[in-house]
């Protein structure tokens, strides 16, 4: 009696109640044909989330090495978009996969402000919003942006090293000319390519400084000279000074003072906005994701004097010892074991890096067996299961075509050093040896005056670390 009271005053009041059944609605599906055969299946599933890795937070305008209004896109404005940042770093890449991923909506930007780090230690996710081509940057803005931008070509044709003369044939000039990356009255810029030595001694005849010598005077008395150098190993960035007075201005700013030491304040602010980038791929992942390492260098002889190795010094004041300060950040997260690391040396001693890497970070170089022998020796090149930090779902490697023909990539057994000086910002030498050389009456060339002040180089990595870039553009199983 009661039920049917309440049901006549639900009806009455104009109030209806329906009941749901508790069994779930059917999933969606679609119908294939596989075979002439048609079954229910489930939709075609999207894009899979690919590995993300992030620019060094925007120093702010203007760029280093770079004028305003080069690409249209900064003009006389005073600020920067987001695509002529992600251009000015990557700028080995084509401007059109860029673009891509622009159109794409696959470029992202941390949020403005304060970062809640308590959300980020519990589900690792940082908060991220898309961003278009054409928003401007502001100071200690950080994008993130997937792997494949960078993702590169592999060659199949291999470069004949010169070797086993000082006079080097055409072939071989060819080969060494291709090399360089830019040239003007002051300096030489060469892309070095592994396993070539920068200085030779008796029974080496291959090496940098005697090739050059030979082959890159570019119709000069003589040939360029060594101001600085990069390990046998190690490829990237080298300059070479043309002129006895280019070659002093470069030990001064390659040394420690950085040449800082001028009554020209437009030399002194050049030289401190000096640097050198790198980009290692490193075995294991550091606990910070950027730091600064302060760790001095010490030489101990080894082999009654025959060898020698750096370690890092103990502090006990009994050992000479010198100041050695790196900084490092993480690029992406880590797959198979290892991660891409951008490392800038604030000071240059012999194998800073190398062991900085392996005994600071506790985080040795992939390939180099010297400082980092104790991981090598149990090395696997078996894909291992590494978990995605965001979603938690694991990565499935995907092999890039070219392992057959190449050697010395993360998969290889022998792997080769995968230590690359990619980028370089240097004063503009041969306009400062006219600025710093002239009489207080004689007024400066329009030409001299409105050349830049920096000059800014960047170059591609070698074949090997390629493919080990390659490899973390992996999809998501």
């Amino acid at each position: 009696m009661w039920k049917a009271k309440t049901c006549f005053r639900q009806i009455f009041l104009g109030v209806v109640t329906r009941r749901y059944s508790r069994v779930a609605p059917p999933p969606s599906s679609v119908i294939r044909v596989t075979n002439n055969i048609a079954h229910l299946g489930p939709p075609k599933q999207g894009p899979l989330p690919r590995q993300l890795i992030s620019l060094p937070p925007f120093p702010g305008y203007p760029l280093p090495g770079k004028n305003a209004g080069v690409d249209g896109d900064e003009g006389d404005s005073g600020h920067v978009t987001a695509i002529s940042w992600v251009k000015y770093y990557f700028e080995e890449i084509h401007d059109k996969a860029i673009q891509t991923h622009f159109t794409k909506g696959l470029v992202q930007m941390e949020f403005r402000g304060r970062r809640d780090t308590s959300r980020e230690k519990e589900d690792g996710a940082i908060p991220m919003r898309k961003i278009k081509h054409n928003e401007v940057m502001e100071i200690g803005d950080k994008i993130w942006l997937p792997v494949s931008i960078a993702e590169m070509r592999i060659s199949k044709r291999y470069d004949t090293i010169p070797s086993g003369t000082l006079y080097p044939n055409a072939d071989e000039i060819a080969y060494l000319q291709r090399l360089v990356r830019f040239k003007d009255s002051a300096i030489i810029v060469l892309n070095k390519p592994p396993k070539l030595p920068v200085k030779g001694n008796v029974p080496i005849h291959n090496s940098m400084d005697a090739l050059a010598a030979a082959a890159l005077s570019f119709g000069k008395d003589e040939g360029p000279r060594l101001v600085h150098r990069l390990d046998r190993e190690t490829s990237g960035l080298l300059v070479m000074g043309r002129s006895k007075e280019s070659i002093d201005y470069l030990h001064s700013v390659f040394s420690d003072y950085k040449g800082r030491n001028s009554s020209c304040k437009a030399w002194n602010k050049a030289c401190e906005a000096m640097y050198q980038q790198y980009w290692a791929l490193v075995i294991g992942s550091p606990k910070k994701k950027e730091g600064l390492i302060s760790a001095p260098l010490s030489k101990v002889l080894l082999d009654d004097g025959k060898t020698d190795r750096v370690v890092l010094a103990q502090g006990s004041g009994f050992e000479a010892s010198q100041e050695a300060i790196t900084e490092y950040r993480v690029l992406g997260p880590m797959i198979n074991g290892c991660s891409w690391l951008e490392l800038r040396p604030i000071t240059s001693r012999k194998h800073q890096l190398r062991v900085h890497c392996a005994e600071a970070l506790g985080t040795p170089i992939v390939g180099d067996y010297k400082y980092g022998w104790f991981v090598h020796k149990r090395w696997k090149q078996m894909p291992q299961v590494d978990i995605e930090p965001t979603t938690g779902k694991p990565y499935k490697l995907r092999r890039p075509k070219g392992l057959d023909v190449q050697k010395g990539s993360v998969l290889s057994k022998v792997p080769l050093l995968h230590l690359h000086c990619r980028e370089m910002v240097l004063p503009n030498i041969a306009k400062f040896l006219h600025v710093l050389n002239q009489q207080e009456t004689e007024p400066l060339h329009t030409g001299i005056i409105d050349k830049p002040d920096l000059l800014r180089f960047v170059a591609s990595m070698p074949s090997h670390m390629k493919i080990s870039w390659n490899l973390m553009s992996s999809y998501l199983v």
